[in-house]
Formats: C-alpha cells, structure tokens, sequence
C-alpha cells in the first residue's frame, strides 16, 4: 500500500517548509495521512487482512506522536496542519 513516488512528491512539495525541507512533522503527517487513508480503503475491502491491519494501527500511533510533539513546540503550526488535512483535534 505504498504511495507512488509521484503522489509522494507532490505531497512533499505541498506541505514542505523551505525548498530543501523533505522531513519536518508537516510533512510526515501528511504522507502518514494519506498511507492511512489507502489502508482504510483496503481494509474494508479485506476485513480478515489482521498484518494490514496492523500496520495501519502503527501508521495511526506513529501520526499520534507526530501530532503531539507539533502541538508541543507549535500550536500555531498544528492548528494549520490539521485544518488543511482535515484532521480532528
């Protein structure tokens, strides 16, 4: 369920800082966003795939961390990420 390298591109440009930026939190929860979004899609096509499954709940803790450490050091920064990928707070 890995993103295509053209879709990751693109989702690196839109949420990165500076030109160089490839791994601020934006950016990770954004790409985390949307490997969970795929993974939904697949699990409720495949509700008996338990390693899938798995993996999203890991994808999903590991967003968790990533939304808290922002919300830690940036409130301002975590407000407009959530707005923008729609995300509850």
């Amino acid at each position: 369920m890995a993103l295509s390298k053209e879709k990751t591109q693109e989702i690196v440009k839109s949420f990165q800082l500076n030109e160089k930026d490839s791994g601020s939190p934006e950016v990770q929860v954004a790409l985390l966003t949307e490997e969970i979004k795929s993974l939904t899609e697949h699990i409720k096509a495949n509700k008996h795939d338990y390693s899938s499954k798995r993996g999203l709940l890991k994808k999903i803790g590991h967003r968790r961390n990533l939304l808290n450490y922002l919300k830690k050091e940036d409130i301002v920064r975590y407000d407009a990420l959530c707005d923008k990928l729609g995300l509850r707070k």
